[in-house]
């Protein structure tokens, strides 16, 4: 695949498990840049593979093709695809066995990324970051532990089984959605912490993971204390903390503009303009033609050379080896076994919390 030069920051959706003509005159548009697949999407690995081809041959750079696949309850893809457990079970396995949870999540990267790469995705936006606080149910066993130093490790583990199958990764939802109970789908979650507290806990993991990190997904979530926005719409979390206190050098990418919880910035064409203008990359507008149309018509946005560099980050890498090859070779063999130690069902309690008693984990 060539470098995705000419491609722009909107991410849409299709309709079904084949492009309509209404996906294809959206999908040519030139602010088009990527398309986001879900469960509608998919029949099977051999039609997934059909409508890759037929999305990848519309346009020339290739338009890049993602979807949340990130194990667990949040797996567009099954039939014919490996199991991925939830990542909290690498958690709990990191509680009882700290290297032998290390090679499991990496084997976990490396099918999730084989397989997907396989039939032509590009990019899946894992993995997830927020800590498991036990307070949000649309994070829930999503999170791979409480503490950010293990979320951190486990993540770092998860990025180098995606990067051997040549896929890029997204962490997500900075600077932490474990805290805010409520759901970004549905309302506008708040957490009212105060900023040194979600940094030295929270956004922990976008720090420590340093280069590794290839893109980020901001939350929908109101931090009062730093921003009346929400983080995806705030110049403050993206421009002041996330890359300049962070050093983040990736991609961002905005959460669906369609949720409520992107609600509080207005219309989605509004939505969109400040999302970028807050330093997001990438808007996603999925689940609402009519929304996807009035960005198209109506979006506003210039070209940068920092936005080719961060999108060229993010096309897939394959070497010597092909994407077919892979699913034939002895490592993912390897890595299936491996995955098949961990299982794909609730194994023991959840991730604890460390003493309440002892300092903050950031300074241990």
């Amino acid at each position: 695949m060539t470098p995705p030069s000419a491609l722009g920051p909107v991410v849409l959706d299709i309709a079904g498990p084949q492009l309509t003509a209404e996906d294809r005159r959206r999908l040519c548009h030139p602010l088009v840049g990527m398309v986001i697949l879900f469960t509608r999407n998919f029949t099977g690995p051999a039609q997934l593979a059909r409508l890759c081809r037929e999305i990848h041959a519309l346009r020339d750079p290739q338009l890049l093709i993602a979807v949340d696949h990130e194990g667990g309850r949040v797996q567009r893809f099954r039939a014919g695809f490996t199991h991925i457990p939830p990542m909290a079970a690498l958690g709990r396995r990191w509680d009882g066995a700290v290297l032998e949870a290390c090679r499991v999540a990496l084997a976990a990267g490396f099918v999730l990324g084989a397989e997907l790469r396989a039939q032509g995705v590009d990019l899946s936006f894992t993995p997830v970051l927020d800590l498991d606080w036990g307070r949000s149910s649309v994070i829930g066993d999503r999170a791979l532990h409480a503490d950010p130093r293990v979320v951190t490790m486990l993540a770092s583990q998860i990025g180098h089984g995606l990067a051997l199958a040549g896929m890029s990764n997204c962490g997500k939802h900075f600077p932490g959605h474990g805290w805010a109970a409520a759901d970004s789908h549905v309302a506008v979650p708040v957490d009212e912490r105060k900023l040194d507290d979600i940094v030295r806990e929270d956004a922990a993991p976008y720090a420590w993971l340093g280069v590794g990190l290839d893109a980020v997904m901001p939350a929908h979530v109101v931090y009062p204390a730093v921003d009346p926005q929400p983080a995806g719409f705030s110049t403050r979390w993206i421009q002041d903390i996330l890359r300049t206190r962070l050093g983040f050098t990736g991609a961002v990418f905005s959460d669906d503009l369609c949720m409520a919880g992107a609600r509080v910035a207005g219309n989605v064409v509004a939505s969109a303009h400040a999302a970028l203008a807050a330093g997001c990359d990438f808007v996603l507008v999925c689940n609402d033609s009519s929304a996807a149309d009035a960005v198209l018509e109506q979006l506003q946005w210039r070209r940068t050379p920092a936005f080719d560099e961060r999108l060229a980050r993010l096309v897939p890498r394959n070497g010597a080896v092909t994407p077919s090859a892979v699913l034939q070779s002895a490592r993912y063999r390897a890595a299936l076994q491996d995955l098949r130690a961990i299982g794909s069902g609730p194994d023991g309690p959840p991730a604890h919390r460390p003493d309440p008693s002892l300092p903050p984990a950031a300074a241990r």
